[in-house]
C-alpha cells in the first residue's frame, strides 16, 4: 500500500506545492553563494573557495536529484493504470532518503564548515556566526541519523548568516597607506 500523502487529496497537493518550491529554494541557495563570495572579493583563499562551491553545488545537485525521484514516484503514482509496485516505492523512497538525510546534509556540513573557516579568516561575519557554525557542521558530519531535527541546523544557520550579512555593512578594506581604495 503506498503512502497516506499518495492517496489524500489534501497531502498530495502539499506534497506537489513542495516539489515545485524546491528549484527556487536551490536558486536562492546559489545567490547566497554569490553574496558570501562577493563580500569575501580579493579576499578569497583558493582551496577552502574551491570547497566551499564545490560542497555548496554539490548540496543543491543532491537536493534536485531527490525531488526529481520523489517527482518521479508521484507521478508514476499519479497514472490511472495504478501506482508503482511496493518494492519500486521502496527504492524511490530510500534512494531520496539516503540523498537527503546523508549526502546532502553531510555537503551541507563540509559547506558550513568550509564558509566558517574563510568567514573566520576574511573576517566577513559575526564572531558568534563562526562558533555557532563549527557546532552546527560537527551535528551534521556525525549526527544526521540520529534525528530529523538535526537536518534544521543547516537552514537555521544560513538564516542566521543571511540575517547577520543584511545587518552588517561589509568591512573596507585599506590598503597600504591606510586609505580605502577609490572607485
Amino acid at each position: 500500500m503506498a503512502g497516506i500523502w499518495l492517496t489524500d487529496p489534501g497531502r498530495r497537493a502539499a506534497v506537489e506545492i513542495a516539489l515545485n518550491l524546491i528549484p527556487f529554494s536551490g536558486i536562492a541557495f546559489l545567490w547566497f553563494i554569490g553574496v558570501i563570495r562577493n563580500r569575501v572579493g580579493q579576499r578569497e583563499d583558493g582551496f577552502f573557495a574551491t570547497v566551499f562551491l564545490g560542497s555548496g553545488l554539490l548540496c543543491v545537485a543532491m537536493l534536485f536529484v531527490a525531488a526529481a525521484v520523489s517527482g518521479g514516484l508521484f507521478a508514476a503514482a499519479s497514472r490511472p493504470s495504478g501506482s508503482p509496485g511496493q518494492d519500486t516505492l521502496a527504492l524511490g523512497r530510500d534512494v531520496t532518503g539516503l540523498l537527503v538525510n546523508v549526502y546532502s546534509m553531510r555537503m551541507a556540513a563540509v559547506f558550513t564548515l568550509t564558509t566558517v573557516t574563510i568567514a573566520r579568516r576574511t573576517e566577513i561575519v559575526s564572531r558568534w556566526l563562526t562558533v555557532a557554525g563549527t557546532a552546527a557542521a560537527l551535528v551534521l558530519l556525525i549526527g544526521v541519523g540520529f534525528s530529523a531535527w538535526v537536518e534544521l541546523l543547516f537552514p537555521a544557520w544560513i538564516l542566521a548568516l543571511s540575517i547577520d550579512i543584511l545587518a552588517t555593512r561589509p568591512k573596507v578594506s585599506r590598503d597600504s597607506t591606510g586609505t580605502a581604495p577609490q572607485s
